[in-house]
């Protein structure tokens, strides 16, 4: 039998200077979903109708992709962070959990730098903190992506479907190589003071260093003996088999470990 799952609330939020598209599913507590560079909600495939079976899922489209138009100024994690907090405000959201992939794990990571009170836990799926816990060969591949290179692509397909200004797809592609060819170092001290309870997911044939995902993880207080010294607050999830792109794939996985992280406890230093 093929689940049925009701259709979402939709709408627009001024932020920064744009009109950020969100949808909202399900009730209880808010959980914002951050897609990937070019993705957009229908990334998530049925992650979203999943998840709201038990909470409020909250999935925004970030600057220049899906439905949320391109303005003038470059892609930036922190900026987006500062309008998915905008956002939150707008709806009304004190805190919420952060679910974010790639791109948008850079951006979930840059929301509980900046805007610590908003972020009660932290999913971070293949992203990194610094820029060389990306593979060197896969920035240089970076480089040599063009827009004619994703023509006829079902990436390029659902955004000209999707955009305000379907002509913007150029625009997309340089930015986000801007995005990715600027080498970036977020303070490790600053990584390890964040207070929400993080877990990090990566595919064993990820884009990211494993070693990285793994500093990430201590950073966030793992990597202890936990039989000795109780479980700690962070998690790490390496699903194995897993390409970067094919994390996506693996939405029984995701759903199996998230939403446990997720319901556990705070805890009491909280």
């Amino acid at each position: 039998m093929t689940a049925t799952f009701a259709a979402p609330s939709s709408g627009y939020a001024p932020v920064n200077g744009q009109e950020m598209y969100y949808e909202i599913r399900g009730t209880g507590q808010p959980l914002v979903l951050l897609h990937g560079a070019y993705g957009a909600i229908a990334t998530w495939g049925t992650i979203p109708e999943s998840l709201a079976q038990t909470r409020q899922v909250i999935a925004v489209e970030l600057q220049g992709h899906g439905h949320t138009a391109d303005i003038a100024r470059p892609l930036r994690y922190e900026q987006m962070a500062d309008d998915t907090a905008a956002l939150l405000g707008h709806l009304g959201v004190a805190a919420a959990d952060i679910f974010g992939y790639s791109m948008g794990g850079g951006v979930a990571l840059q929301m509980a730098l900046r805007h610590p009170a908003v972020v009660r836990k932290l999913v971070v799926a293949s992203a990194s903190f610094t820029s060389d816990g990306i593979y060197p060969e896969v920035l240089a591949m970076i480089e040599t992506i063009t827009p004619e290179m994703f023509a006829g692509s079902p990436m390029e397909a659902a955004y000209r479907e999707a955009a305000p200004n379907p002509d913007d797809w150029p625009t997309l592609v340089t930015k986000l190589k801007q995005l990715d060819a600027e080498a970036f170092s977020w303070s490790p001290d600053a990584v390890r003071a964040i207070v929400a309870p993080t877990l990090v997911i990566l595919g064993d044939s990820d884009v990211i260093r494993p070693e990285h995902a793994l500093e990430l993880f201590r950073l966030r207080g793992g990597g202890i003996a936990g039989d000795m010294t109780g479980l700690p607050a962070a998690q790490l999830a390496v699903l194995p088999g897993t390409t970067h792109v094919g994390l996506m794939d693996r939405a029984d996985w995701l759903l199996l470990m998230i939403p446990p992280f997720l319901d556990a406890p705070m805890p009491d230093s909280r």
